[in-house]
């Protein structure tokens, strides 16, 4: 943040000249202005590290609030995920008789629904972060890449947890724990980047038109069935996969199936293509969240 010194001229009213107030001296007021930078080079991220302890306090408030005064606290973050897995083994799994590449249904569909509930939960929550943050906004500066960024590390929680009980499940399908699975943790922070990317872009425009909030959920559940979730992209010929890993999380999902069962083949093309639009969907929606930042305070 720069800032500028700006003289203001006194009032030329007449006053007599025994009269004259103090406050009409012939000494200029400055008066401190702060204008925000502009260009990806001037995103704060020095501030970021600067407020990181915001940073940590906001993801932490968000995580308490969201399980406060619930019975069942944090196993929440347990049953949707696997509730959704026994639908989809039930109905894809067992009366569809949906390919799942050598992997159990149960196994296949929760290896997925894990990094995509932390996908679709962060989105949602840096979405409309904010909005829910106007009162604070208003009220002190701080680098406003903090709030989607803490909304978004809201969720690690969530997913820890799920990815637990995967790691439970494949034990008990004698699935034991081998190298790859460490490549969990960049494909983890590719989904991160991806609903940071977008939620960027529509927490900036949740705060100009409100219908965002509302399309939210219809764009998450149209975003699962073309995510390969349910089903298995390898049902598509080679090209059409490349145009299907536009969708970036398709390389997250089937990075996952390849860090966790060693009988699937490294994604290769459609990881790269999936990696280079998550990128340059996190550079448009940091610009973009940074041109409307100024607007903020005024529209929230």
């Amino acid at each position: 943040m720069k800032t500028r010194a700006i003289y203001q001229e006194k009032s030329k009213t007449q006053v007599p000249i025994n009269e004259v107030p103090p406050a009409l001296s012939s000494t200029p007021t400055p008066v401190l202005c702060l204008e925000a930078k502009s260009g990806l080079s001037h995103l704060y991220l020095k501030e970021l590290l600067e407020y990181r302890e915001l940073l940590f306090i906001l993801a932490l408030r968000d995580v308490k609030i969201r399980y406060k005064q619930t019975a069942l606290g944090a196993l929440w973050a347990i049953l949707q995920p696997v509730a959704t897995m026994l639908v989809f083994t039930l109905f894809f799994g067992r009366l569809g008789k949906m390919p799942s590449d050598g992997i159990p249904y149960a196994l296949f569909a929760f290896s997925a629904l894990v990094p995509w509930n932390f996908f679709a939960h962060t989105l949602t929550q840096s979405s409309n972060s904010v909005v829910t943050s106007g009162e604070l906004i208003k009220k002190i500066y701080f680098p406003r890449l903090i709030i989607p960024l803490s909304s978004s590390l809201g969720g690690a929680l969530d997913f820890v947890l799920s990815l637990g009980v995967l790691l439970v499940m494949m034990a008990f399908y004698g699935i034991w724990p081998h190298w790859r699975m460490l490549l969990v943790i960049p494909f983890s922070v590719l989904a991160l980047l991806t609903s940071l990317g977008i939620g960027l872009w529509l927490s900036a425009l949740n705060v100009r038109y409100r219908d965002v909030r509302y399309t939210l959920p219809f764009l998450t559940q149209f975003w699962m069935f073309a995510t390969p979730v349910a089903y298995s992209s390898k049902m598509l010929s080679e090209t059409w996969q490349k145009v299907y890993a536009l969708n970036p999380m398709v390389g997250v999902v089937e990075g996952f199936r390849y860090a966790l069962f060693q009988n699937q083949k490294e994604p290769g093309m459609m990881l790269l293509i999936s990696s280079v639009m998550s990128l340059v969907i996190l550079v448009g929606g940091a610009y973009y969240f940074k041109s409307m930042e100024r607007t903020f305070a005024d529209k929230v």
